[in-house]
């Protein structure tokens, strides 16, 4: 009866062994995965970077006209509500 028991204890042992290993490789499998959308990510990302430091360098260039016309409309504004009363 002993005897048994010890087999079947050494049999669940495998059976406990082989389940983390599967649980571990599919583990492994799914972090691969993850690692390469990632890593595609990280692609897409460094693109827009690139892109974005482009508007850094223009939109100063850009702002410029725009702060003069900004400066501008409190007066058009004015000019406007004179012009609708009569």
């Amino acid at each position: 009866m002993s005897a048994l028991l010890i087999v079947l204890t050494v049999v669940e042992i495998a059976l406990l062994v082989l389940v983390l290993a599967v649980a571990l490789i599919l583990i492994a499998n799914r972090l691969r995965a993850i690692a390469d959308g990632l890593a595609g990510l990280a692609g897409g990302v460094a693109s827009i970077e690139a892109n974005v430091s482009l508007i850094a360098v223009a939109a100063p260039k850009v702002n410029a006209p725009l702060e003069a016309i900004v400066g501008a409309l409190p007066a058009i504004a004015q000019m406007a509500e004179q012009v609708a009363r009569g």
